[in-house]
């Protein structure tokens, strides 16, 4: 299967697992805010802390009332690029 337009493999697979996990409140929240993230990049940025990879830099926006649940996100595109607990 070919990666989404705007997630990467990883972000793909790990929404996958997510989606099959059974808590589809987590779920929901969670596609709230790629959906955001990728329709409203300039404002998600302002609303994001950001993180200096090897890849460069990666935006982290945490999962409104699902703590420690965070999308991370690269505005090349925008694209998400991983969700995952994240303290």
């Amino acid at each position: 299967m070919s990666p989404t337009p705007g997630y990467s493999e990883v972000a793909n697979s790990q929404l996958d697992e997510i989606e099959n996990g059974g808590d589809a409140d987590l779920y929901d929240a969670i596609l709230d805010v790629c959906e955001f993230v990728l329709a409203e990049p300039g404002k998600a940025q302002s609303r994001s802390s950001a993180l200096t990879t090897a890849e460069g830099i990666r935006f982290r926006f945490a999962v409104p009332g699902h703590y420690p649940h965070k999308i991370f996100w690269s505005s090349d595109g925008p694209r998400i690029e991983a969700v995952f607990p994240y303290p």
